[in-house]
């Protein structure tokens, strides 16, 4: 039996609109920063399987496959360290993405910073940190609602986003 959840999105929409609105601005400081949708679609990615968030983690896949980003690279996402797959720079935005995440144990470690800052310029750091802050913060309120993440024969024909509530 499922339990029922309070629907942030749909309970306080003015909330979720500013918090879309974040995120499109978010966004756009990523593109003029430097960012490109792969990397942006990566570090989102690992920061939901970190939080545990699996309607994030879908719809994370789903705009990466968009990108182009092929399913051996999704799969190494979690073995980053170990992986030969990903470049420098996607490294960097995978390190700092565990440092957002667990923020709370010691904040962006000295030795973090300096080996992120040493491959991202200032502007790129400056907005994969807001992706982070915002993935972090769609993440919350998805695993909070417990949005389902139904098998895929469940979706055919939807509009997951309408479905969801989802805006991201």
């Amino acid at each position: 039996m499922t339990e029922r959840r309070v629907h942030l999105s749909r309970s306080a929409p003015p909330a979720y609109q500013a918090l879309s609105a974040f995120s499109k601005t978010v966004g756009a400081i990523a593109a003029e920063g430097g960012v490109d949708a792969r990397l942006k679609e990566l570090v989102q990615i690992h920061t939901s399987q970190l939080n545990g968030c699996a309607y994030c983690v879908r719809v994370h896949v789903e705009r990466a496959v968009t990108e182009g980003v092929s399913a051996d690279v999704i799969a190494q996402l979690p073995v980053w360290r170990d992986s030969g797959v990903f470049s420098d720079r996607e490294r960097a935005g995978l390190e700092l993405a565990e440092a957002f995440t667990f923020i709370h144990e010691d904040g962006v470690p000295d030795d973090v910073y300096d080996r992120v800052g040493a491959i991202l310029s200032e502007q790129e750091y400056v907005a994969l940190s807001w992706i982070l802050v915002s993935i972090n913060a769609f993440n919350r309120i998805a695993i909070a609602g417990r949005y389902s993440v139904p098998p895929r024969d469940d979706l055919a024909g939807e509009d997951r986003d309408a479905a969801s509530g989802a805006a991201w």
